[in-house]
């Protein structure tokens, strides 16, 4: 089977130069100047310089026989949906701690109703105290972008999602773009490339919410047709299928444990000290700025500043009065979304999320 010349033939550019070009096609001049400085001061930082693994090195496969194809050199791999089933993969190891990480395009057209998610997790072993960090990424209907969410859950706090939901200043499905977890012992960064888009910092009271026990990596594409698109309004279209989701340049920077005596194989203080050394877990004044112009920009939803589902902030929320201004007591942004109230879903899908995603 031929391989998408594209990954073989080529490297994908440089990351922040397609911020420039995309920006300066529907931003405002000012947020392009701002937004591309602050991101491109990052882009030759040696923080993201890390050794990568092919598939077979970290990961098996998870589900979906015959939808999940690697390249003949085991470097790229990918997942199908199609009227039969999703797919999906899982590391072969579960780790305390860790910098987990890979480079992904998205399937393009016609993608109402498709979730694809790139996640830690440790349910198989602990079903109702399990801990969770996640990327989802929602598709949609023709002509209209993909969007996504971050998440994260600690000793079962399923009742209590910290999702916040964003649009990303290019097109996912033209080229491969990095996508990154960072966890530690006192902190929680998501990356997409070299831009930190939202930092989590542990805090006493946050007791058990904070996740604490050893997680795998799991990464899927699937049936989201009840939630993922419009509320459920736009079903995934199979005259379209199969729809293909591509992954390269795995990275897995962590602490493993033992599976069955889930006893650390390392001593995992070394492994955040190491991340920290790298610059993956302690985030520059220029990453601050990146994030801060990202927040800006791009969030259209935060739990934060939702006081319908949450009166009280959450402990480890910090509330930002330029971000705090944009959004009404629902967590959404004032102009365009939706402002329906929550209704939880079951966590019947690999990856699935806890409540609606709002219209855009």
């Amino acid at each position: 089977m031929d391989w998408f010349l594209c990954s073989q033939s080529k490297k994908s550019s440089a990351p922040f130069t397609l911020i420039l070009i995309l920006l300066c096609c529907c931003s405002s001049p000012s947020l392009v100047f701002t937004f591309t400085n602050a991101a491109s001061s990052l882009s030759s930082s040696s923080a993201f310089n890390l050794a990568t693994i092919s598939f077979d090195e970290g990961y098996s496969h998870l589900f979906g026989d015959g939808n999940l194809i690697r390249s003949p050199d085991g470097k790229n791999v990918r997942l199908l949906l199609n009227r039969f089933s999703g797919s999906g993969f899982v590391s072969s190891k579960l780790y305390n701690h860790g910098f987990f990480s890979a480079m992904i395009k998205l399937p393009s057209d016609h993608t109402a109703g498709l979730c694809v998610a790139f996640y830690t997790s440790n349910g198989d072993v602990f079903p109702k105290t399990h801990d969770e960090l996640d990327f989802e990424f929602l598709g949609n209907v023709a002509g209209k972008p993909w969007r996504f969410q971050t998440n994260f859950y600690g000793n079962g706090s399923t009742a209590r999602g910290r999702e916040e939901r964003y649009q990303l200043w290019f097109d996912p499905t033209k080229q491969f773009h990095r996508y990154s977890i960072l966890w530690t012992s006192n902190n929680i960064i998501f990356y997409v490339d070299e831009v930190p888009i939202r930092e989590v910092v542990r805090s006493t009271a946050m007791g058990g919410d904070f996740p604490s026990k050893p997680m795998s990596l799991y990464t899927t594409i699937w049936d989201a047709s009840n939630w993922a698109t419009s509320g459920g309004k736009a079903k995934v279209n199979y005259k379209y299928a199969p729809f293909t989701s591509e992954f390269k340049d795995f990275v897995l920077e962590g602490c493993p444990v033992d599976p069955i005596e889930q006893v650390p194989s390392s001593n995992c203080q070394d492994t955040d000290s190491r991340l920290a050394e790298k610059g993956l877990s302690v985030i520059t004044p220029a990453g601050r700025r990146a994030m801060r112009r990202f927040r800006e920009r791009y969030i259209y939803y935060s739990y934060c500043y939702d006081t319908i589902r949450y009166p009280v902030p959450l402990p480890e929320c910090v509330l930002v009065p330029s971000e705090r201004q944009r959004f009404k007591d629902t967590g959404r942004l004032k102009f365009g979304g939706s402002h329906k109230s929550h209704r939880h879903r079951s966590r019947r899908q690999p990856g699935a999320s806890n409540s609606e995603d709002p219209d855009m």
